[in-house]
């Protein structure tokens, strides 16, 4: 297994795992290789220094305690977090949003936490009768099951 630290034209670092050298470079070239950030798939590797195997150099008890590596705080990681709280809280109604939404703020439905899709026009009828909405664009990473 090959773990590589890739990067978009964007500047997005993030880690993808390949069975080998090969399978990356025939995944980059059809283009299967995207950004979980943004999706795209401009994809460079980085260089990265070598794993190594040293659970025996030390005994457990001198190990540092594990820290989280910088990027795991970066502002691209909590927005992340942030996108995926919000999936996990909200319903997902698709093409269905802004008759859910208008259904809710007049009292025809219960109201809940929902997500969907809206164009620019709808989004500003909702705002225009008190609906408050807002704009989420959402990786495609996150809007599929990770396997």
């Amino acid at each position: 297994m090959k773990v590589l630290n890739l990067q978009c034209a964007h500047g997005h670092g993030f880690e993808g795992w390949f069975a080998s050298q090969d399978a990356f470079d025939t995944q980059l070239a059809d283009g299967l290789v995207e950004c979980p950030m943004c999706g795209d798939t401009a994809i460079t590797k980085l260089l990265a220094a070598p794993r190594l195997n040293l659970a025996n150099a030390r005994p457990p008890a001198e190990a540092a305690p594990a820290k989280l590596p910088a990027a795991a705080d970066s502002p691209e990681a909590r927005w992340l977090r942030a996108v995926r709280e919000v999936i996990s809280q909200t319903e997902d109604v698709g093409e269905r949003f802004v008759d859910e939404a208008r259904k809710m703020h007049y009292g025809e439905a219960e109201e809940r936490g929902i997500r969907g899709q809206a164009t620019p026009e709808q989004a500003r009828s909702l705002a225009d009768e008190g609906i408050p909405v807002f704009t989420l664009p959402l990786p495609a990473a996150l809007k599929e099951t990770l396997q």
